[in-house]
């Protein structure tokens, strides 16, 4: 009997400690995680309650809480929906919250663990909490310039400050109206969610940073060329052959240039032309010869691989391993698997306005207390050195050459040296082109850089290209910073 009663004890015992220890586990290591997840609808009911902290741009709300009279007590509002729509995201009472308004839920709502004292401070007298104010690096200026700019395109920009990361503007359209979605009728947030879900564009999806990836097409041979110059294989200078045509290795496929010709006159082509020209076939070669492992070295560098928080998550962009000699052929102009995000294009050309350092993306340029306390204001980031600052200098000529005198001329400002890099990239037999543009300027003291991509080639099929529709846009956008 005895020892039957000790069988008991023990396992008594074991599943207390185990309730002890789960317990332990959920109300002191995982506090912050539960409270964050957007599953949690008890603290989402409960943040209704508390007077919401605003987002600010420019020191202007782009989302804050007003007094209404029911039993949430406030209501989210925007007061500039659909350019921002995509950096605040939407507080829903049933369908989650996205964006900024997610990121910073906890300091938005008060109850951030470096707001335990305001949280005391309102037990003690009885006050309701408030929660503190998320100051965002968007210019507003910038930021209105890239919405219009974008019209009823499909794409997106992202234009960063290269010596600090900080993002001036960060645009994706079709953009929505998330007032609609902080209704406190659950029916009307479904229905309006619903029809967000059934729209065309997806105008729900953040395409600067998530959704389907895009191919780059010619704005990765900036990234091509960085590892030639880098690594020391290549010079500007160095040649390749010229023909108007090449079948790949082992294949029957034939990759030509865009002009369906040689890149430029004579037999051979050098480094500088190609890039100036965007040539496809000397990148072909020039990629074979580097070779998978140096591209992907770079590539990594560069930021490629990575889920960059700004604090919004960014998908990671890709370099495919395991290719053939054909598929890395076509992968150095940026075809067959190569897949990036425009936040990531941009962080290349930033790094390479940077004399070859790449800073850590943000948005967040500080948290403010409701006393007027700044509880967070983070300094920038290094996130790493992909290509040394003399290949950035050699890199920055080619590119000012390419606006200048090649294939990115519609992004010529007057008066102002741009460095830039078109892109058309293909995505199917009989599929509309991609249309890119990155770069920066001013070329000899960078302010900004910035990638545009455009969907279903701007409404053109497959007529139209990069120098056409993106680089008119990336002008504008990059005036907009030189004036302010």
């Amino acid at each position: 009997m005895n020892k039957e009663l000790r069988r008991v004890s023990v396992a008594t015992l074991a599943m207390f400690l185990a309730l002890f220890v789960s317990t332990s586990v959920i109300q002191v290591f995982a506090v912050d995680d539960l409270q964050a997840d957007d599953r949690n609808v008890r603290t989402l009911y409960a943040s209704y309650s508390a007077e919401r902290g605003p987002i600010l741009v420019g020191n202007s709300p782009i989302a804050e809480s007003v007094r209404v009279d029911d039993e949430y007590e406030f209501l989210r509002t925007y007061p500039e929906p659909f350019p921002y729509a995509h950096v605040t995201g939407y507080f829903t009472l049933n369908q989650g919250v996205t964006g900024i308004e997610s990121a910073f839920n906890d300091f938005l709502t008060g109850t951030a663990n470096e707001q335990f004292l305001d949280q005391l401070s309102a037990i003690v007298t009885g006050q309701s909490p408030r929660g503190a104010a998320v100051e965002l690096t968007v210019d507003p200026v910038v930021q209105q310039a890239a919405y219009e700019a974008m019209g009823d395109l499909t794409g997106s920009i992202v234009a960063i400050e290269p010596a600090t990361g900080r993002i001036l503007a960060l645009v994706s359209t079709p953009s929505y109206d998330p007032n609609r979605l902080s209704s406190h009728s659950t029916s009307e947030v479904l229905e309006v969610y619903d029809e967000l879900l059934a729209a065309d564009g997806d105008p729900l999806i953040n395409r600067a940073i998530t959704g389907d990836l895009y191919a780059p097409g010619s704005v990765f041979k900036l990234v091509v060329t960085a590892a030639a110059l880098d690594s020391g294989a290549f010079d500007a200078d160095d040649e390749f052959p010229n023909p108007a045509s090449l079948t790949l290795p082992l294949s029957s496929s034939i990759v030509t240039n865009s002009n369906n010709s040689t890149c430029g006159p004579g037999d051979t082509a050098t480094l500088e032309t190609a890039l100036r020209l965007s040539c496809n076939i000397p990148f072909a070669e020039l990629g074979r010869e580097l070779g998978e492992q140096t591209l992907a070295d770079y590539t990594t560098a560069f930021g490629f691989g990575t889920a960059h928080e700004i604090p919004l998550t960014a998908t990671p962009s890709t370099f495919p391993t395991g290719m053939d000699e054909a598929q890395l052929m076509l992968s150095s102009f940026g075809q067959y698997d190569v897949r990036v995000t425009p936040l990531q294009v941009a962080m290349v050309s930033a790094a390479i306005a940077n004399g070859g350092n790449l800073m850590q993306p943000t948005l967040l340029e500080r948290i403010v207390a409701p006393d007027l306390a700044t509880i967070d204001a983070p300094e920038p980031v290094l996130l790493s050195q992909p290509i040394a600052r003399s290949t950035a200098t050699e890199l920055t000529a080619l590119m000012v050459e390419g606006v200048a005198n090649g294939a990115a001329s519609n992004a010529r400002i007057e008066g102002v040296d741009v460095a830039g890099k078109t892109g058309t990239a293909e995505n199917g037999e009989t599929e509309p082109y991609t249309l890119w543009f990155t770069g920066f300027a001013p070329a000899d003291n960078p302010q900004v850089a910035i990638a545009v991509v455009i969907e279903n080639g701007g409404g053109q099929g497959q007529s139209a290209f990069g120098n056409q529709i993106a680089a008119p846009i990336a002008k504008r956008v990059l005036e907009a910073v030189l004036s302010r």
